[in-house]
């Protein structure tokens, strides 16, 4: 099934935002001076090293939005895996327009695709296992719609957008309320129906006192494999199960054999590494 997309609208924001910081007062100098007005060309996005595409739309959002005459045909849309030198896509227009919104289409496109990338990685990693790999809250300012999308781009899955879509009491929240049990209690109170509970443990002792409490969902954070196979167990499908806390790709096959439903990783949203992505000329 294709990835749905974000609407226009949201990303609208942010492209806008990022071509005037580039166009600063004066606009681009450099292409005003040396390329011809009614000059017209056909470039390709060239992927330069092997990876998951995310970002597509907001590449082409940054081309429009300084001329609607540029085209843009996707040969490989996003959540597809290139080959080095394969061709995500053509665009063709006004080559001023082109050069002026290159570097904001590609800072996108790099970037998300970089996210969809390294989630794939771990997705990949984990194959066979129940474990569905999940981001998390640790994203760039501004950005995390489409930084979360990029991740389900990758086939990974989302948390919670923000603060106010589902309780999560973690090790501070328990220990300014006095506790788990004040602080579950606490959170139920005050909650609609549809608003799930989830809450953070670091031990199997804090894990059994929580399930007393019935949340929906619980987070095993930085726990040895040993501990995570018996938190499972203890569980036995009475909460959503998570684990968290430094898990990489070579990591991920032994966590996710403990049995666990949830892997969430942080570094996908803030830490992955771009992928290699060009505009280039026929000649080049």
């Amino acid at each position: 099934m294709s990835l749905p997309p974000l609407p226009a609208i949201m990303l609208e924001p942010l492209v806008r935002t990022a071509l005037l910081e580039d166009l600063g007062r004066a606009g681009d100098l450099t292409s005003g001076a040396v390329v011809a007005k009614d000059h017209h060309v056909t470039t390709v996005l060239r992927a330069r090293q092997a990876g998951t595409v995310a970002g597509l739309d907001l590449a082409m959002l940054a081309f429009r939005l300084i001329d609607p005459g540029v085209e843009m045909v996707v040969h490989r849309a996003d959540g597809s895996e290139v080959a080095p030198g394969e061709i995500i896509a053509s665009v063709s227009g006004p080559a001023r327009a082109m050069l002026t919104a290159e570097r904001t289409a590609l800072n996108f496109l790099c970037h998300l695709s970089g996210i969809a990338t390294a989630t794939a990685s771990v997705v990949t990693a984990v194959r066979g296992h129940r474990a569905k790999i999940v981001c998390t809250r640790k994203t760039t300012p501004g950005l995390r719609a489409v930084e979360k999308y990029a991740v389900r781009a990758g086939g990974g899955s989302n948390h919670r957008f923000g603060l106010d879509d589902a309780i999560l009491i973690k090790d501070n929240h328990i220990a300014i309320a006095g506790g788990i049990h004040p602080a579950i209690e606490r959170a139920r109170s005050s909650i609609g129906h549809l608003v799930k509970i989830e809450v953070e443990v670091d031990t199997l002792g804090q894990l059994e006192e929580a399930l007393a409490l019935a949340p929906d969902a619980v987070l095993l954070d930085n726990m040895s494999l040993d501990e995570l196979r018996r938190a499972v167990v203890m569980v036995a499908g009475r909460a959503i199960t998570e684990a968290s806390g430094r898990i990489t790709p070579t990591t991920a096959p032994a966590v996710a054999a403990t049995g666990v439903d949830l892997i969430s990783i942080g570094w996908l949203t803030h830490s992955a590494p771009i992928l290699d992505v060009g505009l280039d000329y026929p000649e080049h």
